[in-house]
């Protein structure tokens, strides 16, 4: 019997991808996580009228193991102001707010509340204020 490459298991051939690249379905929770709060990100810059970014953003699975003296609860963002020549930062969580969401639309609701706190904390502003801009 000779070894043919091209053939599957069966000799019928080799299987295709279940959904083309262009499917949504081929996107990860994590790539959409991303966008989600990508997407908040930007709104809440021009809400907050900044031009030229002066804060990083960084999306992370899980909050590190050793939680702040302050926090009761797990973590669903960390914000880290400018120090010297690093930037501020704005850690967000994706699994801890995964878990608080049942749907879609309570993933974007939440990570829109969780970026624009974030933000005002590191601004000086009070989140309802940067809400209403």
């Amino acid at each position: 019997m000779t070894s043919n490459r091209r053939a599957g298991r069966r000799g019928r051939g080799m299987r295709g991808p279940v959904a083309w690249p262009r499917v949504p379905a081929m996107r990860s929770r994590s790539r959409r996580f991303d966008e989600v709060v990508l997407d908040a990100f930007e709104q809440v810059c021009t809400k907050a009228e900044i031009k030229k970014s002066p804060i990083e953003l960084a999306v992370e699975d899980v909050p590190p193991s050793d939680p702040a003296p302050w926090e009761d609860q797990i973590a669903l963002a960390r914000a880290f102001p400018a120090e010297g020549s690093l930037p501020a930062r704005v850690v967000v969580y994706r699994r801890p707010i995964e878990t608080r969401s049942s749907c879609e639309a309570d993933l974007v609701e939440l990570v829109d509340l969780v970026i624009c706190e974030q933000i005002a904390g590191l601004l000086g502003l009070d989140p309802d204020e940067l809400k209403d801009r």
